[in-house]
């Protein structure tokens, strides 16, 4: 495809950055359109290219010797990933599976490392992209060795839903997540969490509403991740 600038300014890591600055790097990036559930990068891979997303929406996931499916994290249009790869020049450690059809944005590893020695303002976007990478495995870490499959799918709605704009009261998640999706996030079976929902609606902490799945209450929701009982309040404080 025709590298395009104008494409280029959707990208979070890039802005800022003069037209001229985004022309020279639309013309150092490979460009290709993808299709729903099109894998993307495989793990092990030798290629180590930073992948700019300029539309659609990816899933950084990994699979098991068996065969189980772990997802990571979604992408949207704007991020980007592989810079780990382009840093250090080792192969892939996960697949990335396209979750709608898209347009990438390649660029290879060596451009991206001139573009970081050039460019501080997008050097400290990455270092902190990097941090942030960094404590979120650690929770997930903590989270599949040390939480029951109840308190991780709780853990997980609850990221869905601060992503929606919720904090409190009732939170609308949009489109209701597949029960597969949700399993691979963590790391359990479809069956369990569709077993897992059933509880948190007759609970009385779900509810479906049309296309969206609805947190009816998101303090009691914080309550049962943290290992309470869903039959179990959270206890009222005040005087």
């Amino acid at each position: 495809m025709q590298p395009s600038s104008l494409g280029l300014r959707r990208i979070l890591l890039l802005q800022g950055l003069s037209t001229a600055r985004l022309d020279a790097i639309s013309q150092r990036c490979a460009w290709r359109s993808c299709t729903r559930d099109q894998r993307l990068v495989a793990r092990e891979d030798a290629d180590c290219s930073v992948h700019f997303i300029v539309s659609g929406r990816v899933c950084v996931t990994t699979y098991s010797a068996s065969g189980r499916e772990t997802s990571f994290r979604e992408l949207a249009q704007g991020m980007y990933f592989g810079e780990l790869a382009a840093l250090d020049g080792r192969p892939r450690s996960a697949d990335v599976v396209a979750l709608t059809p898209g347009l990438v944005a390649s660029m290879p590893p060596e451009a991206f490392r001139d573009l970081l020695r050039e460019e501080w303002t997008v050097n400290e976007r990455v270092l902190l992209q990097l941090a942030d990478l960094a404590r979120s495995l650690i929770d997930r870490v903590m989270e599949l060795s040390s939480l029951t499959v109840q308190q991780r799918l709780c853990m997980e709605l609850l990221r869905l839903a601060q992503a929606s704009g919720g904090a409190a009261g009732a939170v609308r998640i949009e489109p209701i997540p597949r029960h597969t999706a949700l399993a691979h996030r963590v790391s359990t079976y479809r069956e369990q969490i569709t077993r897992e929902l059933s509880s948190l609606t007759r609970a009385g902490v779900l509810a479906r509403d049309g296309a969206a799945l609805v947190v009816r209450d998101m303090a009691r929701l914080q309550h049962i991740a943290k290992g309470a009982s869903t039959a179990t309040p959270p206890a009222k404080t005040g005087a």
